[in-house]
């Protein structure tokens, strides 16, 4: 009996480890854009965690280009060791050269992980870090895509232009951190009404970003950070979120605040994805029902 129990430990251990490697595109359809628009299909990346030898996931990134996004989005945590500016660049590379994109960062795109208990992750959420001077390059990081002609969210708004259509932006850094200041509307940024798609951009998917970015007036909120849970359970789902969001909503589409898509009880609300990102902390190379990805999202018409 024991040596049975083992065994289906050891063998359920290796098949999680072997998840991590089993990168997947999401294809997701949000209805947001106004009558008689064409669809907008944005890209959506998180949570890669990247090490300087994990070559795969580095060529798995780099063939994303030929989805040929619209546009990109960068929800944070790209970073997983003091050497991997160079290596993520090379992956961020032909979507950078291809599309324009936006970004904000999190905790370890500051942070170099450390070792951890492993049952952290059934925890309901980590605690807060306690703050030092960051050991990652997210300075460099910031600028690299800057300078690809992204732009940076960090608790600011911006916009960009796709092929004609405006789309505005107000982002935060990372609520995990507590690091979040909701940008307030300026004069620079009147006209945000003419855009033709507002988005609310977060790396951490905490409830007090999302109802600033509802109250805002965000067509759409896009959010990473969970994991998706990371560890999950077939036919029930994630067991924790890292944050302060419903089990529910740990990947995916749905609604904010309301329960969408498309119930009547979510015609209110906001539309929310939570990318389940693309990577682990080294100290837990594991994913179990919880394949790493990328979401490609149709913003089509209502």
């Amino acid at each position: 009996m024991l040596g049975g129990i083992v065994t289906v430990a050891a063998a359920g251990l290796a098949y999680a480890h072997l998840e991590t490697k089993l990168f997947t595109v999401r294809h997701v359809t949000v209805p947001a854009l106004p009558t008689g628009e064409r669809d907008l299909r944005v890209l959506h990346v998180s949570d890669l965690h990247l090490t300087p030898t994990q070559h795969r996931k580095i060529a798995w990134v780099r063939s994303l280009a030929a989805l040929e996004p619209d546009l990109v989005i960068d929800t944070g945590d790209n970073l997983a060791h003091r050497e991997a500016l160079g290596p993520l660049l090379h992956a961020l590379e032909p979507l950078l050269e291809q599309a324009p994109g936006a970004f904000v960062m999190g905790s370890n795109d500051y942070y170099a992980p450390k070792p951890k208990n492993p049952a952290r992750y059934l925890w309901t959420r980590s605690g807060p870090r306690t703050r030092s001077a960051p050991n990652l390059p997210a300075a460099e990081l910031a600028a690299a895509m800057s300078g690809a002609g992204w732009v940076d969210l960090t608790n600011r708004r911006d916009a960009v232009v796709v092929d004609g259509r405006r789309i505005a932006f107000a982002g935060v850094d990372d609520p995990h951190l507590g690091l979040d200041d909701f940008p307030a509307p300026g004069p620079a940024h009147a006209d945000e009404g003419e855009a033709l798609l507002r988005l609310g951009v977060t790396h951490a998917p905490y409830t007090r970003v999302l109802d600033q970015m509802y109250a805002d007036g965000a067509d759409a909120i896009i959010a990473g950070h969970t994991h998706g849970g990371q560890l999950c359970v077939p036919f029930y789902g994630a067991l924790v979120t890292n944050c302060d969001i419903d089990r529910r909503r740990a990947k995916g589409l749905h609604g904010w605040p309301g329960a969408r898509p498309d119930a009547p009880d979510g015609e209110d609300s906001t539309w929310l994805h939570v990318s389940a990102g693309a990577g682990t902390s080294p100290y837990a190379p594991v994913r179990f029902a919880c394949r790493p990805e990328a979401t490609l999202i149709t913003f089509t018409a209502r």
